[in-house]
């Protein structure tokens, strides 16, 4: 875990936002047709009123950091939390 990478991650409201969503996808995506086992479509995201290009490089941020994992299906991308990483990372706040 990279306490620097994830704390550059959450510093913009937009990427705080996206992982408050995940938290509860069914009731914040509650029109995707797929599972939610599968994670949360990428395409789902334009609700928050940001370009898909500016949504892409939000969510390629929280993956980078580590907090979300992302799958491919096909031509789809999904992404959900990575909750380890995000109980590792609230665990080492308390170090400071």
């Amino acid at each position: 875990m990279d306490r620097d990478a994830i704390l550059k991650a959450l510093a913009h409201p937009a990427r705080r936002e996206m992982l408050g969503w995940l938290k509860e996808p069914e009731t914040h995506f509650p029109d995707q047709k797929h599972p939610h086992s599968m994670g949360v479509c990428a395409n789902q995201f334009e609700r928050c009123g940001l370009s898909q290009s500016t949504v892409s490089t939000h969510l390629s941020t929280l993956v980078s950091a580590g907090l979300l994992t992302q799958s491919k299906v096909g031509q789809w991308v999904f992404y959900s939390r990575n909750e380890d990483t995000i109980a590792a990372f609230r665990a080492s706040l308390t170090d400071l």
